[in-house]
């Protein structure tokens, strides 16, 4: 009965407080405590007995009022992170507080006159939280700053959110001040031995304590993405300063938390359903806390400013200890629990639904993508073994699995972008010519082969079988595939077929003169051909035996028409059919056993929407790998002479459409879908190609390597078949590998690497996309549903 009365009398203080036209003194305790003295509320009551028009209402009427709420809530926290919160009524008066403030946080900050408000002084709040002795305005910090570090203060807190080191008496207050918070690391890991034992309550506190941080990080969420707004988010800089001295733990404990945290458990089959598991809820807001707060400051780093470490980038303390992780053990510990987790989903067990599956796995590529950017040495770690094929697995899943569903194209985006750094790296493309004998269910053809196979199989069934949206990731796959392929040993027969039939979609006369930028997708699968023939020719009969049998494609691109009427019945030819790429795929096999098909999103499922990448010049800077295998960084001036770069051709989309390439201009992927010349048959009246158009890049087309390679190879093959009546190809095969071209190709050209480079671009589109993914995610309770967002739009599929 007392849980009705406390909902009870708490929904009468809220009716009070929205209808009091007059401002209630700060002073007045008895009225104030209603909110969170004896309440035992949950956060789910919270938002149901503080309805939102209600809290508008009161800042649009009252505005006093609401300014008095927060300021009380706020100093009850702080007056719990000084005492330690001794008694069970303190420590509910804390919990009540913070839900109290995650409720009315995002309607301050929806309200641009609102914005500033945590960030004014209020009389009488001295720096030591309510210390009246110090002289009232020299001292007082603004409401933020007393929230944050009480915060910080009250994470580290014994008996409520981490368990005392002291027997028997309660601590006091000297102790909270005096408390070394890095013997209070909540998990064994990173810089800390310890395991602390499993205490859900703990658990629960620190999670109400985190979702309000995550809220009071959100401001974020409530500015557009224009490149004033890239600037800092002033809650995140604060906490992440050497202002809050619980920075390091504080950081060690989440990393720890999430990469130690195993969602199986002890293995015994349906255990998730037995147990409720408090673990999972604090992992997946530690997760999302700490995406947020490793932002760039200002501009990204620079490799030569991480040497320095007191450059501008590193004034957050979160990016600092960040890039400071060292040790090959802290490595190996991060690294497999972010595999473990990632390759969760897919588990197969024999019993249904018998093992626990989370749902954060986005959130996890984003904290990987950031150990990545920000700590080179783990980014060198992760390939120096084959252990980055236990994150590549997984990446390849989720693209495969989430092809068709548009609500998920910003997990096709952050899979991709990861790919595309790694393939940077040499290492990488050296790791995929391990065999792939694992069996995750795929909707793919079956093949055997090596991961290598995997990744062409996934990239050819996302290009053929993906939705529309997916076209502007095009040049970043075959970028992938590219930076990759000097490097493959031995494809299979699947992945070379699946790579000609790209080669063949892409280079028909309608689909190369129907945008400004498509003939770049033959320019990539003609330079990765190129790679594999000069530097690894020796296992790649089934690519060669691919290439002379769909020789016909490369003689046609070598004779490709250029006369203004073969151009406009090519476009003819588009207005009545405007798919992308032809969908009828090559010799389409049976998909994996167990594998479900890829499908589109449910009617009414909630997506955010993205703001437009990045062309792929801007995304990548070209480096060439020189004999002993390091990289030059090749100067811009240099382009033409490699050979897709005839860019000068058609601007890429960003310099067509703001004419200011020194600019940040943010479009949303809806906007640049409508500037997409490709995207739709009416735009195409907009493009007219003409003749020395197609001239200016036919010429580039790099095709004498592997003509000389059919001149070359094509009578023999033609002779050994008359010659045996041979119609059995393994035959074939087997002359092609015994086969060499030594002496008779031209030079090997130097390999060109295309490496991702961070630019403002990429930086606005990883904030719209994980503040988006955190929108989405946090549905229980809804926080910021039905606020006035502006970083994203909510859209219904």
């Amino acid at each position: 009965m007392g849980n009705t009365d406390s909902k009870l009398n708490f929904r009468k203080a809220v009716i009070q407080l929205t209808t009091k036209t007059q401002p209630v003194e700060a002073t007045d305790d008895a009225f104030w405590d209603q909110f969170w003295a004896d309440s035992a509320t949950s956060v789910q009551d919270v938002f149901a007995l503080v309805p939102a028009a209600e809290i508008r209402a009161v800042r649009e009427e009252s505005p006093s009022n609401l300014a008095t709420l927060c300021y009380k809530a706020v100093e009850k926290l702080v007056q719990g992170a000084e005492s330690g919160c001794p008694s069970e009524k303190e420590k509910q008066m804390v919990l009540n507080c913070s839900r109290m403030l995650t409720r009315i946080l995002p309607y301050i900050f929806e309200d641009q006159d609102w914005r500033g408000f945590f960030w004014s002084t209020i009389p009488g709040a001295g720096r030591a939280g309510m210390d009246d002795m110090e002289d009232e305005d020299e001292g007082a910090r603004p409401l933020a700053e007393s929230l944050l570090l009480a915060l910080a203060d009250l994470l580290f807190c014994p008996e409520f959110t981490v368990q005392s080191h002291k027997r028997g008496r309660p601590e006091s207050v000297e102790d909270m001040q005096a408390l070394d918070s890095c013997e209070y690391i909540w998990e064994a890991g990173v810089g800390f031995a310890q395991s602390p034992p499993l205490n859900y309550i703990h658990d629960l506190n620190r999670s109400e304590l985190l979702r309000l941080l995550l809220t009071c990080f959100s401001e974020a969420m409530y500015l557009p993405p224009t490149a004033e707004n890239s600037l800092l988010n002033p809650w995140v800089s604060f906490f992440c300063s050497a202002e809050n001295r619980h920075a390091l733990p504080l950081f060690t404990s989440l990393l720890n938390v999430v990469c130690a945290y195993d969602p199986v458990g002890y293995g015994i089959p349906y255990n998730h359903l037995l147990f409720s598991d408090y673990r999972e809820q604090l992992v997946e807001q530690a997760v999302q806390i700490l995406i947020v707060s490793l932002e760039h400051e200002g501009r990204p780093p620079s490799p030569a400013s991480m040497e320095e470490q007191d450059s501008d980038g590193l004034n957050n303390l979160f990016v600092n200890y960040l890039s400071r992780i060292h040790r090959e053990e802290d490595y190996d510990f991060v690294l497999k629990g972010l595999a473990r987790l990632l390759t969760n989903p897919l588990t197969q067990t024999y019993l249904p639904n018998s093992t626990k599956k989370i749902q954060f796995h986005q959130e996890l590529l984003v904290l990987f993508w950031k150990l990545c950017d920000f700590n080179k040495k783990f980014l060198f770690f992760v390939l120096k073994s084959s252990d980055v094929l236990d994150i590549l697995v997984p990446i390849l899943f989720y693209l495969n699995d989430a092809r068709a569903d548009q609500s998920r194209v910003g997990l096709m985006h952050i899979g991709v972008f990861i790919l595309l750094l790694l393939s940077g790296e040499r290492n990488f493309g050296v790791r995929l010519n391990k065999p792939y004998s694992l069996h995750v269910p795929m909707d793919i053809p079956v093949f055997t082969g090596t991961h290598a196979d995997l990744l062409i199989v996934v990239f050819h069934k996302i290009i053929t079988s993906g939705h529309q949206r997916l076209q502007p990731l095009y040049d970043c796959l075959l970028t992938i595939v590219v930076n990759v392929s000097p490097y493959l040993k031995s494809l299979s027969m699947v992945a070379a077929n699946k790579l000609l039939h790209l080669l063949e979609a892409f280079s028909t006369n309608w689909f190369l003169f129907s945008a400004p930028q498509n003939h770049h997708l033959s320019f990539f699968l003609l330079e990765a051909f190129n790679n594999i023939i000069q530097y690894q020719f020796d296992g790649n009969c089934n690519l060669v035996y691919a290439i002379i049998r769909k020789r016909n494609v490369f003689h046609q691109l070598a004779n490709l028409p250029s006369d203004p009427a073969t151009i406009q019945k090519a476009l003819q030819r588009k207005r009545k059919s405007p798919n992308a790429i032809s969908r009828t795929s090559s010799q389409e096999t049976v998909s994996m056993e167990g594998s479900r098909p890829a499908v589109p999103a449910e009617p009414g499922t909630l997506k955010a929407s993205l703001v437009a990448i990045p062309d792929i010049d801007k995304l990548t800077e070209k480096s060439q790998v020189s004999e002993d295998g390091t990289m030059i960084a090749v100067p811009p001036a240099e382009y033409p002479q490699t050979p897709e770069h005839s860019a000068a051709a058609g601007a890429s989309d960003t310099e067509s459409v703001s004419g200011r390439d020194t600019e940040d201009v943010f479009y949303t992927e809806a906007e640049m879908a409508r500037r997409r010349l490709s995207s739709s048959s009416s735009s195409v009246s907009h493009w007219n190609p003409k003749p020395d158009w197609v001239l200016s890049w036919k010429s580039k087309l790099p095709l004498q390597t592997i003509m000389r390679l059919l001149q070359v190879l094509v009578p023999q093959v033609e002779k050994i078949c008359i010659d045996k009546g041979l119609t059995d190809e393994s035959e074939i095969l087997k002359f092609l590998q015994h086969g060499t071209l030594v002496g008779l190709l031209p030079v090997p050209h130097p390999i060109l690497i295309r490496k991702y480079q961070a630019n403002a671009g990429t930086a606005m589109w990883f904030r719209t996309y994980m503040w988006g993914v955190i929108y989405l995610r946090n549905v229980d309770p809804p926080i910021w549903y039905d606020t006035d967002v502006r970083l994203f739009e909510i859209q219904r599929m």
